[in-house]
């Protein structure tokens, strides 16, 4: 049995899910910012497979690129973290809402 296109889309679909409810059902922002790369890299797996599966380097340079955006992303995220950490004491979203008013 060969793996396709087919096994590699339902694999991005299930981490996908996966991020998306983690996203959706957390009140920690750790636990919120980790989901979305989970959603990030399974964008990146479909742009792979597609590529590989055309035969086009183009959505290899594409992952490569997204991997440095998803990178700084969490390195900004996690900074502003720790400082909102320093000056609350706490990184749940709830807290989080009072930095509005």
């Amino acid at each position: 049995m060969t793996i396709g296109l087919t096994h590699y889309l339902v694999l991005a679909s299930a981490i996908f899910l996966t991020g998306l409810s983690g996203v959706l059902v957390r009140r920690n922002s750790l636990i919120v910012l980790m989901s979305i790369e989970l959603m990030l890299c399974a964008g990146n797996i479909v742009f792979a497979a597609f590529s590989r599966w055309l035969g086009d380097a183009s959505g290899h340079v594409f992952v490569l690129m997204s991997f440095a955006v998803a990178a700084a992303e969490a390195a900004i995220g996690l900074a502003i973290l720790v400082e909102i950490h320093r000056l609350r004491r706490s990184v749940n979203l709830d807290d989080l809402k009072t930095l509005t008013e």
